[in-house]
């Protein structure tokens, strides 16, 4: 550990193996996935009461394990995922979830890769912020310097992966939640096509289907491996198959290059200049990077903002339904209740609404007919600090933060199509900064390859080494 920041890498069971490697050893017998299991509970109890990742503990699975690729690695499921006998609280203080029934649809596909689920991680209420805070209890800490944000939705995942805690661990995505704390935290995030994998009943249900499953991971050949095991498990033939992804790809990509998002939002000095080197890097490939442009105007923005306000809504209106009969409205926090005040004021726009955002993906399907993959940041700036989008801060203020920071990745929920998040670099303070490349609807081996290309030319900064 540093003065600022906190990882868990130490010379046990798990090293800082990455999730392909550590399967390795627990296949050939050099270690056994008791041992995995024992070692990264162990690094959680050292950092989590600093980082505060981890919303529930659960207990290894005794006898054997699942089969596949990645038999015996230890993970966390996300608190917004039902895996039988845990609770599912979905970050909120609203109510108090009973132990969960039966394992959801994405968390037997994702167990069915063989991880070994060790308990829940923490997310912000609803998954709605792109900070893991609350109202009165602790946030989540970035690793890499702990009075940082981790990002979020899926916060608690990416603290436990960046600090060594587990090699991958469970993430989803609604507006940028698996890409967000990747960048945050420095680690690999690859948000799916929409219809690559299986899907809740609560996701079917929206009239938008704006989430997406994943994992975030230290290495692409992780994040790799597991969608070619998940894909074993299920696969939608609608979508072209995907396979391993094993390397970088000899052709040559065209490249479009944006740093500027919707609404007159600019990128910062320094996520511009990490976009710019990561480009040039690309360039240096052979590849030919030239700027291009969104494909949805200054309404995008607005748009996605009163669809936010609907899910905060529907989640307030129906908990009792929804989540628990204990469900308390007065509960909520200062994001959920902003958001569904502001739903109420515009609810007559729905219609209008819900028309342009189901339009989008055809105009995101242009932006396709030049380009290959499209380059952009992840963020339209550093990581801020833990307080900077609390859901403490008053909330328009809030919301004029979270739209000039969040302004790049929800173009991909709306339009269904991949996207992944890389740390290709860092801000002056030693935190990483991440790039976004997205590419056309189902087209993720493109992204994987490329992301394999750049893990190989630009080399991720490693948190045990600071």
């Amino acid at each position: 550990m540093s003065e600022r920041g906190v990882h868990a890498f130490t010379d046990d069971a798990l090293a800082d193996h990455d999730a392909v490697a550590l399967a390795g050893l627990i296949r050939s017998g050099e270690i056994s996935a008791a041992e995995a299991a024992k070692a990264a509970l162990a690094r959680a109890r050292q950092v989590d009461p600093v980082l505060r990742g981890v919303a529930f503990w659960g207990e290894p699975p005794s006898g054997p394990g699942a089969e596949g690729p990645l038999a015996g690695v230890p993970t966390f499921v996300k608190d917004n995922t039902d895996v039988r006998d845990m609770p599912t609280n979905h970050g909120s203080a609203a109510f108090t979830a009973k132990p969960a029934p039966a394992t959801g649809p994405f968390a037997a596909q994702l167990l069915g890769t063989g991880l070994v689920n060790l308990g829940k991680s923490r997310m912000p209420e609803f998954g709605f912020n792109a900070t893991t805070e609350f109202m009165a209890e602790e946030p989540t800490r970035n690793p890499w310097h702990t009075a940082y944000s981790s990002g979020a939705s899926s916060g608690g995942a990416a603290a436990l992966v960046a600090a060594g805690v587990v090699p991958i661990a469970h993430a989803n995505d609604g507006g940028g939640s698996i890409r967000i704390p990747a960048a945050c935290c420095g680690l690999v995030g690859l948000k799916p096509t929409r219809g690559r994998h299986l899907e809740s009943a609560q996701a079917r249900q929206l009239p938008i289907k704006i989430i997406s499953e994943g994992v975030v991971s230290r290495s692409v050949r992780d994040t790799a491996t597991f969608w070619a095991a998940a894909e074993r498990y299920h696969r939608n033939p609608a979508l072209p198959p995907l396979g391993l992804v094993e390397g970088p790809a000899s052709r040559r990509l065209r490249i479009g290059l944006l740093l500027d998002s919707v609404g007159g939002v600019r990128s910062d000095a320094t996520t511009r200049a990490v976009v710019e080197r990561t480009a040039k890097a690309l360039v240096g490939m052979g590849h030919e990077v030239e700027p291009t442009r969104l494909p949805v105007g200054d309404e995008f923005m607005r748009d996605f903002t009163l669809y936010w306000g609907l899910l905060a809504f529907l989640a307030g209106t129906f908990g009792r339904r929804t989540f628990d009969p204990s469900f308390d409205t007065s509960r909520l926090d200062g994001l959920t209740v902003g958001l569904r005040a502001l739903y109420r004021r515009r609810f007559p726009h729905t219609p209008a609404t819900l028309y342009r955002l189901a339009r989008v993906k055809a105009a995101y399907r242009r932006m396709f007919l030049r380009h290959d993959v499209v380059l952009s940041p992840v963020l339209a700036h550093t990581t801020p600090e833990l307080g900077h989008i609390s859901p403490t801060v008053p909330f328009d203020e809030l919301l004029h933060r979270l739209t000039r920071y969040v302004a790049f990745t929800p173009l991909n929920n709306v339009a269904g199509s991949p996207a992944i998040s890389l740390p290709t670099g860092s801000t002056d303070e030693g935190l990483p900064v991440g790039v976004q490349l997205s590419a056309a609807h189902g087209d993720e081996r493109t992204l994987l390859e490329l992301a394999f290309a750049l893990e190989a030319e630009t080399p991720w900064r490693r948190i045990q080494d600071q």
